[in-house]
């Protein structure tokens, strides 16, 4: 899957080249304060785009945190659009000092992708559940339970990255996208799951423990 070892996200080279070249010309050009900004630009974007490793936890039934970030939403909702059901909503908001590569919470198998457009309201938002551009995966695993993963556009993230298609394995903690610029990440666990998280939690994807299904 793409972005593997690699200590920055591929999807971040054209913008850090960008920021570089402007700066180059800049400092060429002897304009040192416009010089200074975009160099600071390029080495937040860097950063913005930094891909660590990350361990997932050894209980193997744990689902783990697609995304760095804070819980803004936990409760029971109806999902449908993509599950026709009653499922538990987890919900993580990255800001933009969050790593903002997202992680497979579970193994398994892609059943389903999607895009779908729409507005770009402030992510940490409820309604953004709804009414935002957003992506993402149904993932099977292989006793047949599903676990939806909707990655969701904030106020000022306008690209969703979603690299898995019909039909792919993926190995729990496994890289499966990013949300360039601020975002937000959902997760639909069956009912009866076990949830491990509360309002106010922070996350690191990959790592954190969000529940166990039933």
């Amino acid at each position: 899957m793409r972005n593997n070892n690699q200590p920055v996200a591929l999807e971040g080279y054209p913008f850090i080249a960008l920021f570089a070249f402007i700066t180059l010309v800049f400092a060429l050009l002897g304009w040192t304060f416009l010089a200074l900004i975009f160099l600071g630009l390029a080495f937040f974007t860097v950063y913005f785009f930094r891909n660590p490793e990350r361990v997932c936890p050894d209980d193997e039934a744990a689902i783990v945190a697609p995304a760095d970030g804070k819980i803004v939403f936990v409760g029971e909702v109806k999902e449908e659009r993509h599950l026709n059901d009653e499922a538990i909503k987890v919900s993580i908001f990255m800001n933009v000092f969050n790593v903002h590569i997202n992680y497979a919470p579970f193994s398994g198998k892609v059943l389903k992708t999607f895009y779908h457009h729409g507005s770009f309201l402030n992510a940490s938002l409820d309604k953004a559940s709804l009414q935002n551009e957003q992506g993402g995966i149904l993932m099977e695993n292989d006793k047949g339970v599903k676990l939806l993963v909707v990655q969701i556009a904030g106020l000022v993230a306008r690209r969703i990255v979603t690299y898995p298609v019909v039909g792919d394995i993926l190995k729990r903690g496994m890289r499966f996208g990013l949300i360039r610029f601020g975002s937000r990440v959902d997760v639909y666990f069956p009912k009866g799951s076990e949830i491990k998280v509360r309002l106010g939690d922070r996350t690191v994807g990959s790592e954190t423990i969000l529940g166990y299904l039933p």
